[in-house]
């Protein structure tokens, strides 16, 4: 593991500044994750459709060199939009009708969170999601993860998501995933 970039400043970024660096990001996400190279080609679509919904907002880290280490984005959830109906069917098909009002009534979604493999395991991940749903309004954040132990997961479990769904398999993924969520705000660091 390399050491931490040296100078790392977080920048909330608009729409137009996250569509100029979207294929480095996508680049990240593809390495972050052990995707096949062409998945960046389906994912970018998708991406700059999130860009328009409602509460879009995203937290980059740069080097000193301007180099994006990662980012974190997300936006407000809503039922018509398809992980909402995903997440809602897969609460209910466990008979736990009472976890959908309680989670997915007002919730905020962090939808991508992807740190560079070589800076992973430096605080990275934590600041960009702390940066990402400070002043968020929505009562709750959720989020999605592959099933497995991960620097994520350590992530996730250390700043107090639960479970709210587990073993999930989203349409058009082979692998299965937990729903994660947590009240907001977020305790600060120090407490």
């Amino acid at each position: 593991m390399s050491a931490p970039a040296a100078n790392i400043r977080f920048v909330e970024l608009s729409a137009d500044e996250f569509r100029a660096r979207l294929p480095r990001a996508l680049e990240i996400y593809v390495e972050a994750m052990h995707y096949p190279a062409g998945t960046a080609e389906q994912r970018a679509p998708i991406w700059l459709a999130h860009v328009l919904r409602a509460g879009w907002r995203c937290i980059a880290a740069f080097d000193e060199q301007d180099a994006l280490l990662g980012f974190a984005y997300g936006y407000r959830g809503s039922p018509d939009q398809w992980w909402s109906d995903q997440v809602r069917r897969g609460i209910l098909a466990t008979g736990r009708e009472s976890m959908v009002s309680t989670w997915l009534a007002d919730y905020f979604e962090l939808t991508e969170i992807h740190i560079q493999p070589q800076q992973q395991g430096h605080g990275l991940g934590e600041k960009l999601l702390r940066q990402l749903v400070e002043g968020v309004t929505q009562e709750n954040v959720l989020l999605s993860t592959p099933e497995g132990t991960s620097k994520a997961w350590k992530l996730y479990r250390r700043l107090g998501f639960v479970d709210v769904l587990r073993n999930y398999f989203f349409t058009g993924d082979m692998r299965p995933f937990a729903v994660l969520g947590r009240k907001l705000p977020l305790d600060s660091p120090d407490t």
